[in-house]
């Protein structure tokens, strides 16, 4: 028997790529064989257990499948062929209405895999979203199955590595208040939300601030040049567009952070809250959609993206050393509940249950 991931693009840093590949290493730790198969696959990740799927050439009934469900593909529409057993891991898909702006093939493919998700209700045996949200909109679509919700497991082993220093050196200033989001460049994160945010706090609260948007922009260029004309139109300076980095580079920003702030509108999980929470910065947060259920009670919450209200909660926060330090213990309390080993011993047993059925 093999236990075989499959999902139609496996990225370089991407969340459901690290999804794919942690469960894949908790896969070899129950001692079954198992390979990642993929339509695209970035160039970056060169392991022998990642495969083109078009190599998938047989797949035998005791085998079973787990596949990644987050976007429009093919991929989706042949999954009911494979005669075995299947799991089906939502991810979510971020609506196409946040797309039709800037970039029609995501409007294709979003919109594709929509109505994909809703014509696979009952293509597999068992279901498991990665949190509340992604479990209600799958029931939403009329899956009547018992659906299982399991976190996506990170290993923050992995961030106990050494920044990038040059980054640090070049920022790291005692007078400057810096502040981060981790996300990629995309209109559903409303990083102009952000900026508008950052445009109050840092002409009405403290002019000595910065502003980090980490992440790629590749795909959304319209996007990214929209923000940089409103940047320009609010005639701020201080903010910075990374693009896409390297894990050392990125976690670099962590270590830079004064605060942590998310305005982002739809999100099935959001990882970078997350390790904000462990790089021990505040977070503040829009708290919808998948970020209410990754948050918990930890963090700061905005309720209705009031820009203003956000930017003060920053000054409020940074100023007062009792309330800075209640979040972080909080947020501390809410690591607890995505715990590596915890995640790892509920999936284990979930395979187990599904391989013995």
């Amino acid at each position: 028997m093999m236990i075989i991931q499959i999902l139609p693009t496996l990225s370089y840093g991407d969340g459901v790529s690290n999804s794919a590949l942690s469960i894949y290493k908790i896969i070899n730790e129950l001692g079954y064989r198992t390979l990642i198969y993929a339509e695209n696959i970035d160039k970056k990740l060169k392991y022998k257990y990642i495969k083109k799927i078009r190599n998938l050439k047989k797949v035998d009934k005791s085998d079973i499948i787990l596949y990644h469900l987050s976007i429009g593909s093919q991929l989706n529409n042949v999954l009911k062929n494979y005669m075995c057993k299947k799991i089906i891991i939502y991810h979510n898909i971020t609506p196409f209405k946040y797309f039709e702006e800037y970039n029609q093939l995501a409007v294709e493919l979003s919109y594709s895999g929509l109505c994909e998700t809703k014509l696979l209700k009952d293509a597999a045996d068992y279901y498991w979203a990665d949190s509340e949200f992604n479990k209600e909109e799958l029931i939403s679509y009329g899956y009547k199955c018992n659906i299982n919700v399991v976190p996506i497991p990170i290993d923050f082993n992995a961030y106990k590595i050494n920044p990038n220093f040059s980054i640090i050196n070049r920022y790291r200033d005692d007078d400057y208040i810096n502040i981060i989001f981790v996300g990629r460049i995309s209109p559903n994160k409303k990083q102009e939300d952000i900026i508008k945010t950052f445009y109050y706090f840092h002409n009405s609260i403290n002019k000595k601030s910065r502003l980090f948007l980490v992440g790629s922009f590749n795909g959304m260029e319209r996007y990214y040049e929209k923000l940089k004309r409103y940047i320009k139109n609010l005639k701020l300076d201080e903010v910075y567009f990374t693009g896409h980095l390297q894990f050392k580079e990125m976690i670099s920003y962590y270590h830079l952070a004064d605060i942590f702030l998310c305005m982002s509108e739809h999100e099935g999980f959001c990882i970078p809250l997350l390790e904000a929470m462990y790089f021990k910065v505040p977070v503040i947060a829009y708290v919808s959609s998948g970020v209410a259920d990754t948050m918990g009670d930890a963090g700061f919450h905005i309720k209705d993206r009031d820009c203003k209200v956000a930017a003060e909660a920053i000054n409020q926060i940074l100023s007062n050393s009792n309330l800075k330090n209640y979040i972080i213990k909080k947020q501390n309390a809410r690591l607890l509940d995505f715990e590596y080993e915890k995640t790892k011993d509920e999936i284990k047993k979930l395979l187990i249950k599904y391989i013995n059925n």
